[in-house]
């Protein structure tokens, strides 16, 4: 039990401690995240595979998947094994340095996915609303510069919360966090100074981000469907539908999820902590996990293509 006189100066290991309250079944709640690990790293694996070698899926629809394929294979992989190393072979311990690092990539590329989905529903905006301008203004130049311009804002708005948290904090009270990964909201508060400047710096990153794009990720769905039913005949309207559908069944998951997690951590006082690390831990696994079903049924290139490999 810790005490909360005591202070540690500059800890240099941490303890992840896990899921809180259900350590004892930590074991069995490893197999479905793994599981989802190795099915999202295989999926998005072959869509890339898929995306990089056909010629014909070569346009900017198909290369923000495979952007959104990247981003889902790093996500995953920064906390997967870490989190299967406390639940299987009990080791709970991470390097401070090493816990600032995971939590850099998990924010960075949180905030690279969201960015890319907004990508996606702009690029379905003026497909559906400007078809016949729609080569002439998303070229390979405009989708070059909006996967650095996305890359760069991540990493820009992600950098200060690292160097927030190793340059204002000395002392914390304790060296154990209540959480299988390393958040930012979960280091935050084993601090034993001020952290106000931390928590307004969280909420403006997670506002300026999820909130910016959100509003024009609905803003654009909200003009193709005014475009989509205003067309005469109903199988063109079925058509242009049809290739919103998949990304509109991403974007639900990816800020459902999000915004769950993202309140319940910082405002559900009466809700139990398993809960929060289980929300919070589902939201970084479900959706690299069904990004590749989703935009594999859905989406008719690429099923063949899939069929193709499968057959072969």
């Amino acid at each position: 039990m810790s005490n909360s006189s005591i202070t540690v100066f500059m800890p240099s290991v941490l303890t992840l401690i896990g899921i809180p309250g259900l350590e004892s079944v930590q074991c069995w709640i490893g197999i479905p995240f793994c599981v989802m690990y190795l099915f999202a790293l295989i999926g998005n694996s072959v869509l890339l595979l898929i995306i990089i070698s056909e010629r014909s899926l070569h346009q900017p629809m198909y290369i923000f998947l495979g952007m959104l394929g990247v981003t889902d294979i790093v996500l995953g992989t920064s906390i997967v094994p870490k989190m299967l190393g406390i639940f299987w072979l009990h080791i709970p311990e991470i390097y401070f340095d090493s816990c600032l690092l995971q939590m850099g990539f998990i924010h960075t590329f949180q905030c690279i996915e969201s960015g890319i989905l907004l990508a996606m529903a702009l690029d379905r905006y003026v497909a559906i609303c400007y078809p016949l301008r729609y080569t002439a203004i998303f070229t390979h130049q405009l989708v070059t510069q909006i996967g650095a311009v996305v890359t760069l804002r991540a990493a820009i708005l992600a950098t200060p919360s690292l160097v927030l948290i190793k340059c204002r904090f000395q002392f914390y009270h304790t060296t154990i966090i209540s959480h299988s990964y390393c958040e930012h909201m979960a280091i935050v508060k084993l601090a034993a100074e001020n952290v106000r400047v931390n928590k307004i710096y969280g909420l403006f990153v997670a506002f300026a981000v999820a909130g910016f794009d959100m509003i024009f990720i609905t803003l654009s769905y909200i003009q193709i469907f005014f475009t989509v039913f205003r067309l005469p005949q109903k199988e063109a309207r079925w058509k242009a539908f049809n290739t919103c559908i998949s990304h509109i069944c991403v974007f639900l998951q990816f800020y459902l999820l999000a915004f769950f997690s993202f309140f319940t951590h910082r405002f559900g006082a009466h809700i139990p902590p398993y809960i929060h690390i289980l929300f919070s831990s589902l939201y970084l696994l479900v959706p690299p996990f069904l990004n590749p079903l989703v935009y594999g049924a859905k989406t008719k290139q690429i099923r063949i293509h899939v069929v193709k490999i499968l057959c072969s």
